[in-house]
């Protein structure tokens, strides 16, 4: 999990309106099971602590996969990071949604509960209408 600065923040970046929120069981497709978490950080330990938060949210101890993505403005720089939770691929299609969508000071975990089929690049365009929905209902 190394962090990169990215872009020059302007102090236009939009943030997310809660400090957390959970959306549970928003997409579901061949048995696998799809959650979004969202919450507003400001340095590495609001990341820990929502990682911490996501992860004891009810059965999510049984998931497959917590893949996640930050974007925090700091000093006039942004700073990234992501992590793909065993799905690899997925922290870079959360950061990029970020990314496009101007976000900043902002975290966001998708959880995926593997249903036992493949699903192929499909798996991608959950992970990214998870993310769009956890910024577009916050």
């Amino acid at each position: 999990m190394k962090p990169t600065t990215r872009e020059i923040d302007f102090g236009d970046g939009k943030e997310p309106a809660v400090h957390f929120q959970s959306f549970e069981k928003i997409i579901i497709d061949r048995r696998s099971v799809y959650s979004v978490s969202v919450g507003l950080v400001r340095g590495k330990d609001d990341i820990i602590k929502l990682i911490k938060r996501t992860k004891l949210l009810k059965n999510h101890n049984k998931a497959t996969h917590h893949s996640w993505a930050v974007r925090i403005a700091h000093k006039g720089a942004v700073h990234e990071s992501k992590n793909d939770g065993g799905e690899l691929g997925a922290g870079n299609v959360i950061l990029n949604v970020l990314q496009k969508k101007n976000y900043v000071n902002i975290f966001i975990c998708v959880t995926r509960w593997y249903g036992g089929i493949k699903l192929q690049g499909d798996r991608f365009r959950h992970i990214q209408d998870s993310t769009l929905y956890a910024i577009l209902n916050t």
